[in-house]
This record gives structure tokens, sequence and C-alpha cells, in this order.
């Protein structure tokens, strides 16, 4: 079932990101999967290490923690352009991405055909490389963190939940499967969907009040997201991940329904998740 389908059961609404919020699945695949294959894919092994390096600090442990997997490569690519080695056709590459209303391998596919250039060709080649890699890992390295399951069985009860993910939607609904998470899910939406903004904008139009809706997520996209819509907002900390969740089911549900999320709360929800990613 998709967006348009999709009709509001309950008053309230819980988003919920997938990779690195729900999954602990983030730091796995981009320290064996996206990182790598960048480095096979442009030939980089002689500044393999400095790279992958920046790469995980990109998307992993700073404000930019993430980001769209086409907008961290072209902030990476146009790094190593500058500090290593010249890599061709990133100028028109960057702008796809600065431009493009959806940034899938599909969208990518349909510009490439157009354009014909080198740097998007690689990047379609890359991403689909990521792809194949994450499906190689074994289902034991991609579970949920501790207490997602009954965190979402008791968050289920008083509101609709819809998980609004950037990542791969083949991806996501596998692993949410395999440990029984749709089960409390009555929408997915992920990378082909639109940007999480756009879907909680969408979401929205389905009759839910603002204040009866939550974002939940680990990433300041996912901060932005809600904020950009006037929803609130639930960070699942990095390294904090198991306490997050369980507060999140002993306090942020219950504020959620009873009204009183707003104020000091979500300030204080909102600095935390700031500060912990410093």
């Amino acid at each position: 079932m998709g967006l348009e389908e999709f009709v509001k059961k309950k008053e309230f609404l819980i988003c919920v990101d997938s990779d690195g919020c729900a999954m602990d699945t983030m730091d796995i695949k981009h320290i064996r999967c996206f990182g790598p294959c960048m480095i096979e894919e442009w030939n980089l092994y002689k500044w393999e290490s400095p790279i992958l390096k920046r790469w995980n600090e990109i998307n992993l442990y700073t404000m930019t923690r993430g980001i769209n997997r086409f907008k961290g490569l072209a902030k990476m690519l146009r790094e190593i352009h500058d500090e290593y080695t010249p890599i061709d056709g990133i100028d028109q590459f960057e702008l796809w991405v600065e431009t493009s209303d959806e940034l899938s391998n599909s969208s990518l596919q349909n510009a490439l055909e157009i354009s014909n250039n080198i740097c998007m060709e690689k990047a379609l080649s890359w991403s689909k490389k990521v792809n194949q890699s994450i499906d190689q890992l074994s289902e034991e390295e991609k579970r949920p963190f501790e207490g997602v399951k009954e965190a979402l069985k008791y968050a289920h009860e008083y509101a609709d939940i819809a998980i609004v993910s950037s990542a791969n939607a083949k991806a996501v609904l596998d692993e949410w499967k395999l440990y029984g998470l749709l089960d409390y899910v009555d929408l997915v939406l992920a990378q082909d969907a639109g940007s999480k903004s756009y879907c909680i904008q969408q979401l929205l139009k389905k009759g839910y009040k603002n204040r009866n809706v939550l974002m939940t997520g680990d990433a300041p996209g996912d901060c932005q997201a809600a904020m950009k819509n006037g929803v609130f907002y639930y960070p699942i900390l990095v390294r904090k991940e198991e306490k997050s969740w369980q507060e999140f089911k002993e306090e942020a549900v219950l504020r959620l329904v009873e009204g009183t999320y707003a104020g000091p709360y979500q300030s204080e929800k909102i600095k935390l998740f700031e500060d912990n990613l410093k």
C-alpha cells in the first residue's frame, strides 16, 4: 500500500526512520558497504584509509548523519576531487544532486540516459553495488536495536505507525519483516516515496493534527523534516539507542497522547540530540 491508498485509522501518527533508528544497520552498511564500494568504483585504494574515515564522519558521526546516499557521495567526491585526485564529470553529478526532485537509482538512470555523464554512470554503478553488498550481509548483522519491537507494539495501541526512511525500499521491508516489526506498521515509505519532509507533508493531508504527529529518527534530516512540517521530533541518540527506545516507550508516546510533548520536553530532546552529534 502506498501513500495514496493509506487511510488514517487513529488520531495520532508516529513516523519512524529505519537505518540507525529502529534498525542497528547504519554503521555496518557504511563501514562494510557504502565506503568500500566507493573506493572500488573510483579506484581510490591509494588514499583508502583517510577517505573511509572521512566517509564515516560525514555519514555517521556528525550533523550530516543520515544524509541521502547521493548527497553524501557528491560531498565526498568533491573533497576527493579537491584533495586527492580529479573526479571526471563531478560538476554535472553535483548539479543533478542539487536539482533532482528524487534522489534514487531510477531517477539517476533517467538522468544518465539524457546526459551520458561518466560520474553519474559510476554513481549509479556504485549505488547498485552498495545494494548488492547490503543484501549479502547476514541476517544476524541486520538487527533492530534492543527494545524497538516492544516500543512499537506499545505505540501502535495509540497511533498509526509509518516507516519514513530514505533507505532502499526492499532492504527496509526485508529487515522489518524478518524481525516481526511490520506487525506494528501501517505504512512503509522508503527512498522511492520521496523525501522525509514530503512524506510527512502528505501524511498530514490524511487528517492528522500537527500536534498529534511525531517523527522518530537518529539524524538531522529527520529533525529538519519534522520541524519543516510543524510536527514533534523524538531523537534516537547515536550510541545510546537502547536507552532512547526505552524512554520512547515509557515517556514520549504518553506525552504525545496526553498533549504534554510541546515546550520544555521537546526543547530538551532537540538539544540532547544536537549535542550528541557535535
